[in-house]
């Protein structure tokens, strides 16, 4: 059985879910999932767990991530994207590339951000993609997002590239229909690209084809513990370790070296030798708790 994460190279027009299909035929396991949607319209990096990766899942640090993309101004879609229906034109002929400039450093930083209603975030237990196609709007919470950079790649008037570098949650549509709004003529998007989610990157990413093609899946496999590297890792004795495998929560005398002070809901990785044993969680009240033991 494969174990780990595959980065996959999402291609436009099928959903994230239908990838996780795609990688159980691919490699004749059921145990598969995905972990941070992309929009249909959307490519690029798509995580997709496998075997005990999926365990893995909820200790993945994905706060930040990458993305470039087209806008095209003057148009508005109800989606923010070309997928949608139009809702308002106006006119753009009178800005100038320098015009988008200047906007970047008011969309750097902290700010809040409404959802759109053409997205999964649920109201009521529905999300509200199901409402927005009924022709239903509702209010929405705005949601604190930050954006760390913001750069445009190339400005071909009405269009406009760009590279964002934003916190796990940021719309990029709403971002370029934020920006269209800013300039006075609205916009939408006509391209998506995640270049980073976390650590994996575009780099590392493969189409469902070589994955399918491969003659050594096991070599495209990125190894669990790698996956989980922003968590310190602990050794343990022998006795230490097959008392983790048997979900028994080690004590100071089954580490290899003294862990030394634990900070309140520090997250850290055991090992037995070479072995990736468990994720374990400091609880200031309770100690160190196992979260999850690793076949």
């Amino acid at each position: 059985m494969l174990n780990g994460f595959f980065v996959i190279d999402k291609p436009a027009g099928v959903t994230s879910h239908d990838i996780v299909s795609k990688v159980r035929r691919a490699i004749n396991q059921k145990k598969v999932g995905h972990t941070g949607t992309l929009d249909p319209f959307a490519t690029g990096v798509l995580p997709v767990a496998v075997g005990e990766g999926t365990k893995a899942i909820q200790f993945l640090d994905e706060s930040e991530k990458e993305y470039r993309a087209v806008l095209r101004l003057g148009i508005a879609t109800d989606t923010q994207d070309l997928t949608g229906q139009v809702i308002a034109q106006r006119d753009w002929t009178h800005l100038t590339p320098a015009d988008l400039e200047r906007l970047v450093p008011r969309f750097l930083g902290l700010q809040k951000q409404m959802p759109p209603m053409f997205s999964a975030i649920k109201q009521g237990g529905v999300p509200l993609y199901r409402l927005a196609r009924k022709g239903i709007e509702v209010e929405r919470e705005a949601r604190e997002v930050e954006i760390y950079s913001l750069s445009f790649d190339w400005i071909r008037l009405p269009e406009a590239s760009f590279t964002v570098r934003c916190s796990r949650g940021t719309y990029v549509r709403t971002l370029a229909c934020d920006i269209g709004e800013a300039l006075g003529c609205g916009a939408h998007l006509l391209e998506l690209r995640r270049t980073r989610s976390g650590l994996f990157k575009e780099a590392d990413a493969i189409s469902i084809e070589a994955l399918a093609g491969a003659a050594d899946q096991q070599e495209l496999v990125l190894p669990l513990d790698r996956a989980l590297d922003h968590l310190r890792a602990l050794s343990l004795t022998d006795a230490g370790g097959r008392k983790v495998l048997n979900g028994v929560v080690p004590q100071e005398a089954d580490f290899a070296e003294a862990p030394g002070e634990f900070q309140p809901g520090e997250r850290v990785r055991l090992y037995l030798g070479e072995r990736f044993a468990a994720v374990a969680e400091y609880d200031k009240l309770k100690g160190l708790r196992l979260s999850r033991v690793f076949n």
